[in-house]
């Protein structure tokens, strides 16, 4: 079967030769959307994304639903790792929806994150690779993680399981092996899952769907990072808004998203990712929407923010490790190797396959 990551090259290939031919041979609007499309991929192709100052792990919450955290995460993921980053995926999420996009199998018995959090497996236990990247590894998600809100009450520092569990798994490996990425998605609530995602990243990136109601509960998610920082995670910080689901043909998109960047600044990216069919079918066939449809609109947008956040990351400098508190070595002041080094050695790429 052809490598999904390869197919993305075969495509962005085959449309730019098209390029070359008059505008005038592009004169539909739905063939002038093709080629913008093109450009925008096969532009990012040919200049991969610059690696991070230091390791970034970022949690991707939102306790509302349908907003587009999963979809984020995987997408993000897939664009971060097609273009040179090493991409670490953590299904966070009971429903297992990242895990069910990345081709990663999640079924009951599946080493998963549930086994690191509850069990005593490391993370290197339970990393599966996926087949969007040899740059992109995911531990995916089963049912078993509906009842570790229970399980983790009387677990000793039940909020930093997590958080140990990275820092652990990321010091064990070589420098040219550590991940520049490591992205946690997040299930629909401000419970102890999450918990552990906010006590274990460095910053929060939040989707805000471009609708009235995605900005309702957002100021008890806000209340709740200041909360862990101020308790449990001194170097948190909401470092990225990515607005979801934008509906051009409507003023009520541009009003929610006119209000989000007013408010909150700079930190919400410039890129904004349309209502797309394309994004909700790739999932059904295991795929994100940069392989699944690479020329579509939200295959580009998604890019268009995988690249943001890539450069706005090269500034970041190390964190001290201090910052963890008393005996943490916080992920981000591990150092990582040269970018073109591959995530994956041949003893790894069977880990997790059948």
């Amino acid at each position: 079967m052809t490598d999904p990551g390869e197919r993305l090259r075969s495509s962005l290939a085959d449309q730019s030769s098209a390029s070359s031919y008059g505008m005038g041979d592009f004169d539909s609007p739905i063939a002038m959307e093709a080629l913008r499309a093109t450009r925008v991929l096969h532009a990012a192709q040919q200049e991969p994304f610059p690696a991070p100052g230091r390791i970034r792990v970022i949690t991707i919450a939102n306790q509302k639903g349908g907003v587009g955290k999963t979809t984020s995460t995987v997408n993000l993921g897939v664009g971060l790792a097609l273009y040179g980053l090493r991409t670490l995926v953590i299904d966070l999420d009971p429903q297992g929806n990242a895990s069910t996009a990345l081709g990663v199998e999640h079924t009951v018995g599946t080493p998963s994150i549930y086994d690191a959090l509850v069990g005593d497996s490391t993370l290197s236990e339970v990393v599966h690779p996926t087949t969007a990247s040899p740059n992109l590894l995911c531990v995916p998600a089963t049912i078993d993680l509906a009842g570790a809100e229970i399980e983790l009450v009387s677990v000793v520092a039940r909020e930093h399981r997590l958080r140990r569990a990275i820092e652990a798994y990321v010091a064990a490996l070589p420098q040219e092996r550590r991940p520049h990425y490591v992205l946690i998605d997040c299930p629909p609530s401000l419970g102890l899952l999450t918990l552990n995602a906010l006590v274990a990243g460095d910053e929060v990136l939040i989707p805000i769907q471009c609708e009235y109601y995605a900005l309702e509960g957002l100021g008890q998610l806000l209340n709740n990072i200041d909360l862990v920082r101020q308790h449990l995670n001194p170097g948190i910080a909401v470092r990225t808004i990515l607005l979801t689901m934008y509906d051009g043909r409507t003023k009520l998109a541009d009003q929610v998203a006119d209000e989000v960047r007013n408010h909150f600044g700079d930190v919400v990216l410039e890129a904004v990712i349309p209502r797309n069919v394309r994004v909700s079918e790739a999932p059904g066939y295991g795929q994100s929407v940069l392989t699944y449809d690479p020329g579509s609109r939200g295959s580009t947008s998604y890019v268009e923010a995988a690249r943001e956040l890539a450069r706005r990351g090269v500034d970041l400098q190390p964190l001290d490790a201090a910052t963890g508190g008393p005996g943490a070595t916080p992920v981000g002041a591990l150092a990582f190797g040269d970018t073109a080094e591959p995530f994956r050695t041949p003893s790894s790429q069977t880990h997790g396959s059948q």
